[in-house]
């Protein structure tokens, strides 16, 4: 019996790991690392800027509703158009509609009389402005110039 437990602990020696098979696992996690927190970094950009789109977009049907619901008159007044929600007035009437913009979101509204432009962007995103201008109709643009929020130009 003696013989056996003695060639069992003999057979024992190698145990663990060594520091050369270590370090690989080590460098192979940093360069996994290394490629997936810029991707990420990016996806973030993207959402945050569809996110600006999204509220441009909003920000489209709140006026229109906000047109027939006053008798064919467009917002004169947008209140706020730096914060967490943009309110559309016209001058001397006391009812107001508001438009709730996500986290980090900016929109400005611009009347033109017989049209108006919203804008809009998101300071998480890559800096990239969205404009609609209701007298071309047709879908929220990208714009590369940076837009002043308040004239939308």
């Amino acid at each position: 019996m003696t013989d056996i437990i003695n060639r069992l602990r003999s057979k024992k020696g190698d145990e663990g790991f060594t520091l050369i098979e270590l370090l690989v696992v080590v460098v192979i996690i940093g360069v996994l690392v290394a490629i997936a927190v810029p991707v990420y970094l990016n996806y973030r950009k993207g959402a945050a800027d569809k996110s600006a789109q999204s509220d441009v977009r909003g920000g489209v049907s709140a006026v229109e509703q906000f047109y027939t619901d006053h008798g064919n008159t467009y917002p004169t007044t947008a209140k706020s158009a730096v914060s967490t929600a943009l309110t559309l007035a016209i001058s001397g009437d006391t009812s107001t509609q508001t438009i709730t913009v996500s986290d980090k979101s900016q929109i400005g509204y611009v009347n033109k009389t017989t049209s108006y432009l919203i804008c809009g962007t998101n300071s998480g995103g890559s800096g990239k402005y969205y404009l609609y201008d209701s007298s071309t109709g047709g879908s929220v643009k990208a714009v590369t110039a940076t837009l002043n929020l308040d004239t939308c130009s």
